[in-house]
């Protein structure tokens, strides 16, 4: 008999259950309210039941040693981890957005990537904040990379310049792009007047397929001359554009918008929500930097906004003035920073659709992004 308790004792000391500590249930419960969420509002599904389930995965209390958890060596968790770790997933997600990626509103209106550059504003001025605050610059410039608003960006910097803060600052970039309809109209309505949101603009005008085809040449070589240090993901973004563009790679185009990009997204949703165990995740520095991350989208959302309105002051011709609720597009929160613009829009004047012109920034955020992130490792790196 005495054998039989002794092996229920045993058993016990295994389970969950006598594992357990209030860190880990608040984390499950964290996990819990982002599939909640993603599920009942539809505010990024695709990222956010992937994380909060990997919460829930990576905050089952374990009996330590039994070689499961994503932080030991060797695991399995461990071993897919790698690609968050090394940031080796991040790239092929730009690959893939740059295989689903139209940038003919861009092209069509170049004048308009200044708004997308104005946007990253938010970036440096996170990486400012974040100084203050007694970050190392290496973590600060991890930490204001959140408001590019760009999940894979945040990943690829934060395994590169502060891998222990990887877990928040990723939480925290997707987080902030999932409420990204919530955090930025009351922004835009703030910072502009009744006649500026009912500014309409001419729909951009129709690009060619060999326009199309030598911007991701010409882009590529542009930025990454400028920024080498951004090329993994800069390269991956116009590489799977040109797949798109050129005609004659449908397939490959195809595989990389589809299966790829849904493969690595299950992957480094659950990956990254699991390595937010509660130990590692719960602490103070986490908090300030969800705190530092709101306030970067906020001055990104700003930037954007004001910059549009600054540029208005020098154009004379009313029909070239630009709308200012386009300038929170600038953030690279594509397609929903555009659909903002056009939702707020069309509150002041139901015909006046903006989400063409929107989206032009709105893709010159996705490489603002990636510029800055390259600018950020190359000093900080």
């Amino acid at each position: 008999m005495g054998h039989i308790f002794d092996s229920l004792q045993q058993f016990w000391q295994f389970t969950g259950f006598a594992n357990c500590q209030w860190q880990n249930l608040v984390m499950i419960a964290i996990g819990i309210f982002f599939i909640t969420i993603a599920i009942l509002k539809e505010w990024e599904p695709l990222l956010l039941v992937p994380i909060g389930f990997g919460m829930i995965i990576g905050n089952i209390p374990m009996f330590p040693g039994l070689n499961i958890g994503i932080y030991e060596d060797g695991s399995v968790l461990n071993t897919l981890y790698q690609g968050v770790k090394q940031g080796w997933y991040p790239p092929l997600i730009f690959l893939g957005i740059g295989a689903m990626t139209d940038f003919s509103a861009l092209i069509s209106q170049p004048r308009l990537i200044l708004i997308g550059a104005a946007a990253q504003m938010g970036i440096f001025g996170a990486y400012l904040l974040a100084l203050s605050f007694g970050f190392a610059p290496n973590e600060a410039g991890a930490i204001g990379i959140i408001g590019g608003a760009d999940g894979p960006t945040a990943i690829f910097l934060s395994s590169k310049l502060a891998p222990d803060l990887m877990g928040a600052i990723a939480v925290s970039a997707y987080s902030y792009m999932a409420l990204v309809p919530v955090i930025q109209r009351p922004i835009m309505l703030l910072l502009t007047n009744k006649k500026e949101r009912l500014i309409t603009m001419p729909k951009p005008r129709q690009v060619s397929q060999r326009e199309r085809i030598i911007f991701p040449i010409v882009g590529f070589l542009t930025t990454a001359f400028i920024v080498p240090s951004g090329l993994p993901l800069l390269g991956m973004l116009f590489f799977g554009n040109l797949l798109k563009e050129s005609g004659v790679t449908k397939r490959l185009a195809n595989t990389a918008s589809g299966p790829l990009i849904d493969i690595v997204t299950i992957l480094i949703g659950v990956t990254v929500g699991a390595s937010t165990q509660a130990d590692k995740f719960l602490t103070g520095k986490s908090v300030l930097i969800f705190g530092l991350g709101l306030l970067s989208f906020v001055i990104a959302t700003a930037s954007g906004v004001l910059f549009v309105k600054l540029i208005n002051l020098f154009i004379a011709d009313p029909a070239r003035k630009i709308n200012p609720l386009i300038g929170n597009a600038g953030v690279s929160a594509v397609p929903d920073s555009a659909r903002v613009s056009e939702v707020v829009g069309r509150e002041s004047n139901p015909s006046n659709h903006l989400l063409m012109n929107a989206m032009a920034p709105n893709v010159a955020g996705v490489i603002g992004s990636a510029v800055a992130a390259g600018i950020l490792l190359g000093f900080l790196g």
